[in-house]
Parts: structure tokens; sequence; C-alpha cells
């Protein structure tokens, strides 16, 4: 075997959340696994998160948006082979720590104070949005698992969601560059989202409580969510925060949903015995313990704040690392198609929401 074979057959991708490649390469390489060796990775992704964290607070651009293009057009820094293992670690384990600290920043309770009339409204737009994503993708040639990857995201959260759900599905079913792609788009989406739906809320004339209800309904991100409902009034920002992190709370039932449906990653897809497929990753365990610990006792503020803080940090540090994991040249050649499922689905949660919206306006 040559030795440009051995590298390729060594190459560690950060989309691959479940780690087979990590436990190939450990079995393939003779070089011993030193913590030394993640440095590199970790200082790239470090400095260009914090590069992104100072311009988003500067300049007031979404801070997962700035990590993406950030990432993005460095690269090619990634091309030296002593940063992947860094990149790839925080790509995976950032990852799945951050999704797991995102459990104590919603509650069961969340989910009743929306009220049983509008949380039906509210699984009615999730539904439709989703399979808008999934439409949009078949009509556009793109893949089944494009599909389901823009629409989750979509009627989720945003590129949290799109994270986890790209844990289920898999680098063998969706390429690396497509999954880039798509967190592009809806980080793009979402902040777009951030500042025209407030406008376009006003100029309808909805009261307070239904333009919350339109900014957490169809806002991506949980922060572009919670700040396009203030922008409007302190009542609508309440709304938009209940109505969003109810959604949030629906990330666990979602993935395993989908599980269900395609199979896990690297388990044997459709195939697979349904019930087997209940398996689902740990870190939507660890999600959903957190929610019922945070549901079932009050922990201190701080506590909640300093969680944050850290799922917000690890969420960047896993998004940047992966911007600068994937080839420029891969996504060149996806071409403007790629983006239509997210485009399409967030047009239509747009539409069905402020249609509701405009029905609960008093």
């Amino acid at each position: 075997m040559t030795s440009d074979n051995s590298q390729d057959e060594r190459k560690f991708y950060a989309g691959d959340l479940y780690g087979e490649l990590a436990l190939s390469e450990q079995a393939t390489s003779a070089e011993p696994q030193r913590p030394r060796r993640f440095l590199p990775g970790l200082i790239l992704a470090g400095v260009t998160s914090l590069a992104a964290a100072w311009l988003s607070d500067h300049y007031g651009m979404p801070m997962i948006l700035m990590g993406l293009l950030l990432g993005l057009a460095l690269s090619f820094t990634a091309n030296e082979e002593n940063t992947h293992p860094g990149l790839d670690l925080v790509a995976r384990d950032g990852l799945r720590i951050g999704i797991v600290l995102l459990g104590f920043q919603v509650t069961f309770a969340q989910i009743a104070d929306v009220g049983a009339v509008s949380f039906a409204l509210l699984l009615g737009i999730m539904f439709t949005t989703f399979a808008a994503g999934l439409l949009s993708a078949r009509i556009w040639g793109q893949s089944r698992y494009a599909g389901i990857l823009a629409g989750g995201a979509t009627a989720i959260c945003g590129a949290s969601a799109s994270l986890a759900l790209y844990a289920v599905i898999g680098r063998e079913r969706l390429p690396q560059a497509q999954f880039a792609m798509n967190l592009v788009a809806v980080a793009l989406a979402s902040a777009f989202a951030m500042t025209a739906y407030p406008v376009i809320a006003a100029q309808i004339g909805l009261d307070d409580r239904a333009a919350g209800f339109l900014i957490g309904a169809s806002v991506h991100d949980v922060a572009q969510a919670i700040g396009g409902g203030y922008s409007y009034s302190d009542v609508a920002g309440a709304e938009a925060t209940i109505v969003k992190l109810a959604r949030v709370t629906l990330l666990a039932p979602a993935v395993l949903l989908v599980t269900l449906w395609i199979g896990g990653a690297g388990r044997g897809g459709s195939k697979q015995a349904p019930w087997r497929r209940l398996a689902l990753p740990w870190f939507i365990l660890g999600f959903l313990l957190f929610v019922t610990i945070n549901s079932a006792f009050t922990l201190p503020a701080q506590l909640g704040e300093t969680a944050l803080t850290f799922s917000k940090a690890l969420l960047l540090l896993a998004v940047t690392a992966t911007a600068l994991r994937s080839r420029m040249d891969a996504l060149k050649t996806l071409g403007w198609r790629s983006v239509m499922p997210v485009a399409s689905a967030t047009i239509v949660s747009f539409a069905v929401s402020i249609f509701v919206a405009s029905m609960l306006s008093g």
C-alpha cells in the first residue's frame, strides 16, 4: 500500500460523530496516542472561535454564523495534518457535551406553559416544516438525508439540531461538505429571520404575544429567536423564549423518530430491526437526563447560566472546527441546489407560523 493511500485511510472527519473512524485510525496507527497531538487543532479551533466571538460582540453578527464563515475562510490551515486530531476531537466530543448541557436550559413545564392549543399548533408548524425540507430535497435532486437534515434543523433548533441529526445520519449517508453547507444555510437564514421577522410582525399589526409566538416558532437558533422576540417587546421576548425552548425540548423525540426511521449511523441503516434503532446517542440521553433533572428540581440560577455559557462555547468550537475541516472545493461543487431544502423549509416555516400567529392575535 502506498504512503498516500495510507494517509487517506487514516483521515479523521469531524462529521464522524460516533468515532468509528477514530477507532480505525487508532487501530492502524503505530503512533502513541499522546494528549499533545491534539494541541495544534485545539489551538486553531480556539483562536478562530475567539475571533468569531469578538467579531460577533463588536459587530452584532450571530456567533455561530461568524464561526462558520471564519472556519470556512481559514479551512486551508487544516491542510496541515497535525491539526486534524484536535479539530476532530472538539468537533465530535465538544458537540456532544454542548448538546448535553443544553438540557439545563429547558424543562417539561415550558411545554405546558405554551398551552395545549398553541402547542398543538406548534407541532403542526414543525411537522409541516420538516415535510417541506424532505419534499424540497426531492424536488431539487438532493438525497432524503439532506431533506431530513434541512427539515429537522429548520423545525427544531438550527445548528444544534443539525449537529444532533448528523450524528444519526452519518458521513457514509451524507457527505461532510453537504453537512457544512447545511450549517451555513441554517445560520444565514436564522440571522436574516432575527432581523426581518420582528419588522414584518410589526407591519402586519400582530400583538405582543402573537409576535412572540411567530418569532419563537419560526426562527431557527435559540439565541436569534430570543433576541428577535425581545427586539419587538418584553412580552414578545418572553413568549418567544417559551415557544422556542418548547421546540428545543422536542429535540430528543425528533432524533429518536429519525433513528427509528432510518437507523443510526454505522448500524445497518433502515435494514436494522426497529427495536434496535431505539438506542439513542449517549449525548441525547444526557440531554434528556438534564432536562428531567431541571424539571424535577429547582437548580441554582448560576448553574444554569454557567451551563449555558459552556454549551454555547462548545457548540461554537464544534461548528468552527467542522468548518475548518470542510473542503472548499467540495463545497463549490455542491451548487445552489444544495441550499434549497433549507431555504424552502425556512419559507414554509415562516408562512405557516405567520398564519397561525395571525389567528392567535387579539
